[in-house]
């Protein structure tokens, strides 16, 4: 499997680019946290193709670029990613004559494109970013999972084209520079932390969307959605549905369990990592595997200065002790200290290219690094929110009836923080018609409620924004770290699945996520079953409000900041003279507040000043 791992690839179809071969290595270098053990560079005429692995199964097997001969057609892969049914598609392909060199579920994927074409996309079950090189055609074939786990961004500078896991391996070609327009300031003040889908921030830098391929040859570009979801009737009663939502999340995470290095969990104590580490463990146990290790985070002095609100009601230490001793874990407790906090908001954002979830992403940073220390391989809750249900806004009847993205509410706000210069950029505007778009593709069912369609609206929205932005952190936070994460919730069946569940089955007993709780009922401790959402955790630390609050004040005073070309110094001044709390809204979701503001703000200045941004 060969999910921890970085791609860059540059085609040129009407010039040979051979002999920039040098320029590729550089390009490929950038990517080397996300592979720091082999880098492996392919190159003819017209295409230069660069890799970076860090090695978990089958080192020579493995390695890549993968090129593959068929009679007189050559084909050559870079892949970043995992497939999830690998023996299943070797054994189809066996049948019908294909041989196999090695164990890699890398050789697997490339030999589905050499049977099926760009119809192999329809075949996979895991989260992938490829690009595949056919010599005979002239063409290029990249495609990215179905809901976006794995990076792919691209960009096309006359006849060049070039595809890397990373803005930042794009940017260290002298052609492509790092300009950001109007519209890209719209994205971060309108919609940061979140990112419009295909949407790279950068001028002329795109993202290939979840679910969707590209395919480049002579004719031009064509980008097409290769999945997406159907909206159907529900015909099995609620205890099917338990039972059915039961045996896809159990076959998810087991699947994900393959691996030849020590797999790991992340453990919260809330219902969703505690259900991947108890049926982790149960595997474990059944398989002869040993002692599960499961890590959590928290922060110097947090139990002494956590106070419970609506959106966060409790801590986490006291269920993950019920955890660890429920499925008998190896428990690691990291302990995330202040300065190093706002000191990594810094390394934060040069893992992510751009400006990010502030300390919500430095946290996870930290934690990452000090998870690699024992573990290459780690499993992760993400996405039970969003196909469950489990955020206020699912509830709220205010959110219900709201016509804008319910976690960014503050759009007054935003617009306020901007400079004079800037003032003219309809971010309002911007944003509701990001909302629109979005509103117009949901899959409508003839029929249904209008109260039932808006619900449908909600989970949609969840799947294709908050999601993705919680996908981006947990990869490039993770990558930089050298550690691979797998996210089974994220598997598109459980998605396909519970998009046609109704909302009283996912709400049962009038509890979020009550069918995933039901679904869980004797494979979790009674009063884990029971505990109500509280999000990832953040630091209640007021020394930590102090740090940013300086920090920020002296990218205020300093008169070379590039952030001042941006904002309006005196609201920016009154948010660093009440810690960000004349800011009346959450900035973002439920985690970003004040301090979180102006750390997203020291980011900015940060991304404009490390990466030398132009704004045009």
């Amino acid at each position: 499997m060969e999910i921890v791992c970085g791609i860059i690839g540059w085609v040129n179809l009407e010039e040979s680019i051979l002999e920039k071969k040098h320029m590729m290595e550089t390009m490929t270098e950038k990517l080397s946290k996300r592979g720091p053990d082999d880098m492996g560079i392919y190159g003819n005429n017209n295409v230069l193709f660069g890799h970076r692995r860090l090695v978990v199964v089958d080192p020579q097997g493995g390695r890549q670029p993968m090129t593959r001969q068929l009679e007189d057609k050559r084909y050559t892969i870079i892949y970043n990613g995992e497939l999830y049914n690998t023996e299943e598609l070797r054994k189809e392909l066996l049948e019908v004559g294909h041989h196999f060199h090695s164990y890699s579920d890398t050789e697997v994927l490339l030999t589905s494109y050499i049977e099926w074409g760009i119809d192999c996309v329809e075949k996979f079950n895991g989260i992938y970013a490829f690009g595949i090189w056919d010599d005979y055609k002239q063409s290029l074939f990249m495609a990215r999972d179905p809901l976006g786990v794995k990076p792919l961004f691209y960009t096309r500078v006359g006849n060049h084209l070039m595809f890397a896991s990373e803005i930042k391996a794009l940017l260290a070609h002298p052609l492509v520079n790092p300009i950001v327009g109007e519209e890209g300031i719209a994205e971060i003040f309108g919609l940061g932390p979140a990112r419009s889908l295909g949407h790279g921030i950068f001028q002329n830098i795109h993202e290939v969307p979840p679910a969707h391929w590209l395919y480049y040859n002579k004719e031009g570009c064509k980008l097409k959605r290769y999945w997406q979801l159907v909206s159907k009737e529900h015909r099995e009663d609620f205890n099917t549905t338990v039972e059915h939502v039961r045996s896809l999340l159990i076959d998810a995470i087991e699947r994900q369990l393959v691996s030849d290095v020590p797999v790991c969990t992340f453990l919260s104590g809330g219902v969703d990592s505690s259900a991947i580490t108890a049926i982790t463990a149960n595997a474990f146990k059944r398989d002869g595997r040993g002692q599960l290790n499961t890590y959590s985070i928290d922060y110097v002095d947090n139990q002494v200065y956590f106070k419970a609100d609506e959106f966060q009601p409790n801590a986490d230490g006291y269920y993950i002790q019920i955890m660890k001793n429920f499925v008998g874990s190896n428990h690691h407790n990291i302990i995330i200290d202040t300065p190093q906090l706002a000191a990594a908001l810094e390394d934060a954002v040069k893992a992510s290219d751009l400006p990010g979830m502030a300390d919500v992403d430095s946290s996870l940073y930290l934690f990452c690094k000090e998870v690699r220390k024992n573990a290459t391989v780690a499993l992760s809750g993400e996405c039970a929110d969003e196909i469950f249900g489990g955020y206020p806004w699912f509830t709220r009847k205010e959110d219900i009836a709201s016509n804008t993205f319910p976690w960014a509410k503050s759009m007054t706000e935003r617009r306020n923080i901007l400079s004079k210069n800037f003032k003219n950029i309809a971010i309002e505007d911007y944003v509701t018609s990001k909302y629109e778009e979005t509103i117009k593709e949901v899959p409508r069912l003839e029929g249904e409620s209008p109260a039932d369609h808006r619900m449908r609206e909600l989970f949609y929205l969840n799947l294709k924004w908050f999601m993705v932005t919680l996908l981006n952190r947990k990869d490039r936070m993770s990558m930089a770290s050298n550690l691979e994460v797998r996210v089974p919730f994220a598997d598109y069946r459980i998605v396909e699945y519970l998009w046609n569940v109704p909302w009283e089955m996912k709400y049962y007993q009038n509890k979020e996520k009550g069918l995933l709780r039901k679904a869980l009922q004797d494979i979790l401790p009674k009063e884990v079953l029971e505990r109500k959402k509280s999000p990832y955790p953040k630091t209640h630390h007021p020394a930590y409000r102090r740090m940013v609050q300086q920090i920020m004040k002296e990218i205020l005073q300093n008169p070379t900041s590039p952030l001042l070309e941006l904002i309006d110094v005196t609201t920016a001044m009154e948010l660093v003279e009440t810690g960000g709390d004349s800011l009346k809204k959450p900035w973002f979701g439920q985690l970003m507040t004040g301090p979180q503001l102006l750390a997203y703000l020291i980011q900015i200045n940060t991304w404009m000043k490390e990466y030398h941004v132009t704004v045009k």
